[in-house]
């Protein structure tokens, strides 16, 4: 068995089996017997990969994130294709939940903290800057709004069930009716935007 390849196996178990335990209870919450169990791999290994409990975490959200930067781009042209982009992150999130939950607890329990501040910050800036080719004409600072209105939306319904069957008594093809809702409040703000710009555009003309 070539050793690099082992290496790399035993790295995804425990990354996979790390997002699902990350995902149930958070950073503090999360025990490392439980990872090493569910991946079916020593717990030493993640102490000899990872470092410790905190840079498995880190490990894991940089891969969630990384795929839902790299499955879901941002493309085409004007408010549908950014209504499009959000219904696609919408079905994506909703397969791939393990992102928005550990958003949500890196939030919670690290407030504005992240690790890798310029990874990330640079990962996220590629999807502002997909947008703004989306919607030419707009600020960044609205675009970087917009997107972060966007991952609100899509993730947030996926991590508060609770609040969704409080307020929404009919339960009839709930996930494609909320899908729908999420793109008609992009594309609407998306347009609404342009049209700023554009009316800006014209006044310093």
């Amino acid at each position: 068995m070539d050793m690099a390849w082992d290496i790399e196996r035993t790295k995804a178990l425990l990354l996979a089996a790390a997002a699902v335990e990350f995902g149930q209870k958070g950073l503090a919450g999360a025990r490392v017997d439980n990872i090493a169990s569910g991946a079916g791999i020593n717990k030493e290994r993640i102490y000899q990969y990872f470092g410790n409990k905190e840079g498995l975490f880190d490990a894991v959200l940089a891969a969630e994130l990384g795929s839902v930067v790299d499955d879901v781009p941002i493309v085409g042209c004007g408010p549908t294709a950014m209504g499009e982009f959000a219904g696609r992150l919408f079905d994506y999130r909703a397969e791939e939940g393990a992102a928005s939950r550990l958003l949500f607890w890196e939030g919670l329990e690290r407030g504005d903290r992240v690790a890798d501040r310029a990874a990330r910050a640079g990962m996220w800036g590629s999807k502002v800057d997909e947008a703004l080719k989306v919607l030419p004409g707009i600020s960044r600072t609205d675009a970087a709004d917009l997107l972060l209105t966007v991952f609100t939306l899509c993730g947030g319904w996926h991590v508060l069930p609770q609040v969704d069957a409080l307020l929404v008594s009919d339960r009839h093809a709930r996930s494609s009716r909320r899908k729908a809702f999420v793109v008609r409040l992009t594309t609407t703000v998306a347009e609404s935007l342009l049209a700023d710009a554009s009316r800006s555009s014209a006044l310093t003309v």
